[in-house]
């Protein structure tokens, strides 16, 4: 699949329906981001089965406060609606590939059991 470009409406959606997604955070003026497009798309058509998404930071401004995002390009990684990946600065191609790779092989079990447990604890 190629990248699908979303709003803040979609956002929760997108995280929602997919399994793992993907999420670039840019801007047009940010020469990084311009940078890190074409692998991003080049990444994106290796993996179909993955959803690659971008928001643009000026139109989507509420989404990226709420995201928390300070600096662009930023890449965050969902999986089972948890985020397991942010990070601002661009990745190379192989890097890229390796992270989506790495998202793929994390045992999400185990993940929602640390989640369960951290929730337990903070309730105490």
């Amino acid at each position: 699949m190629a990248t699908i470009d979303i709003t803040e409406a979609q956002f929760a959606q997108t995280i929602e329906e997919n399994e793992i997604v993907f999420v670039d955070f840019w801007a047009a003026w940010c020469g990084p981001c311009r940078q890190f497009a074409p692998v991003y798309q080049q990444v994106s058509e290796k993996f179909p089965e993955i959803t690659f998404a971008k928001v643009d930071t000026e139109a989507e401004q509420g989404l990226a406060r709420a995201a928390g995002i300070t600096s662009i390009p930023t890449l965050m990684a969902f999986r089972d609606k948890v985020l397991v990946f942010s990070q601002p600065g661009a990745l190379a191609a192989s890097q890229l590939e390796d992270l989506v790779e790495a998202v793929k092989g994390i045992d999400m079990e185990e993940v929602h059991a640390q989640i369960a447990e951290q929730q337990g604890s903070s309730a105490q």
